[in-house]
């Protein structure tokens, strides 16, 4: 699956994308954001991320720019703790402040209710407050709702704020909670 937004090209990865995504990610600051990658994150373990198979019902794409190449990742997934369907993203380094994260969660909102979700959550853990911007800007809201999230890298629970984006079936947009200009897709 494919997907193209104003500035970004989203895509599935290949094996011969591992040296994108690992110059990208594995960086403290970056991973230790993430549920399920390691710190530290190997060589072996971006090989394993550009090769595992995509579920056509949880897509996951690598976020690309022209010219620029691979930037991050953006998609969904099970919360392993929650058992609801979740958007999971990161950025390099290079491009946060660039709006860029926030492009790719409203791509991926959009691809999820081409694909009948009705419902996504988010969560962040509270010592990253500018992943919670990110996701209030895409069109998530806040539950209010804080609890213990887990992160592989930083091997325990810390807190995470938790987020949802409700999808409307009769909205073209696919968003009940946004103003249909702000999910214009190119």
């Amino acid at each position: 699956m494919f997907y193209r937004s104003e500035r970004l090209f989203l895509r599935p990865a290949w094996p011969e994308d591992w040296e994108a995504i690992f110059s990208g990610v594995a960086e403290r600051e970056i991973v230790q954001n993430l549920a399920t990658a390691p710190w530290p994150y190997t060589p072996e373990d971006a090989q394993y991320s550009a090769e595992v198979r995509q579920d056509r019902h949880l897509p996951s794409f690598l976020v690309t720019v022209p010219d620029a190449g691979v930037i991050g990742s953006a998609g969904l997934s099970i919360d392993k703790e929650t058992d609801e369907v979740q958007l999971g993203y990161w950025i390099g380094r290079k491009w946060w402040g660039s709006g860029f994260a926030t492009e790719a969660a409203r791509a991926v909102l959009k691809v999820a209710h081409a694909i009948g979700h009705s419902r996504i959550t988010a969560s962040h853990f509270i010592d990253n407050p500018a992943s919670g911007r990110v996701l209030t800007k895409a069109g998530f809201r806040s539950t209010g709702e804080i609890r213990p999230g887990y992160s592989l890298a930083r091997g325990r629970h810390d807190l995470v704020a938790c987020f949802v984006a409700t999808l409307d079936p009769d909205d073209d947009d696919g968003r009940e909670d946004v103003k249909p200009a702000m999910l214009k897709a190119a």
